[in-house]
């Protein structure tokens, strides 16, 4: 599935949520460490039951190293929808790939 989604993000064939453009803004997280993040990213959560469509967490990493989560709808749709992106606390996640209990 995450090369499907990155195919998608490298074809231009992505849009952000309400959500998401908020916290790139807030959070200064541009579209090219985005696209960057996808490039390497991997599936680290999988949400098939989540209540506005399927999506899944990809963790990846920007050309200059910094982290970050990007919550992306399933690819089945023409449009991947990028629902909401944040760099991890470290403090909440293990090698920011596994939530801390």
């Amino acid at each position: 599935m995450i090369e499907q989604i990155r195919a998608k993000i490298q074809a231009g064939q992505f849009e952000f949520s309400k959500h998401a453009v908020d916290q790139s803004v807030l959070r200064q997280i541009s579209v090219q460490e985005l696209r960057e993040a996808i490039a390497n990213g991997k599936i680290i959560e999988d949400y098939p039951e989540d209540k506005y469509g399927p999506s899944c967490l990809v963790l990846g990493f920007t050309r200059a190293g910094r982290p970050l989560h990007i919550q992306s709808s399933y690819p089945s749709r023409p449009l991947v929808k990028i629902i909401t992106l944040y760099e991890p606390d470290p403090a909440e996640w293990i090698d920011f790939r596994i939530r801390r209990t």
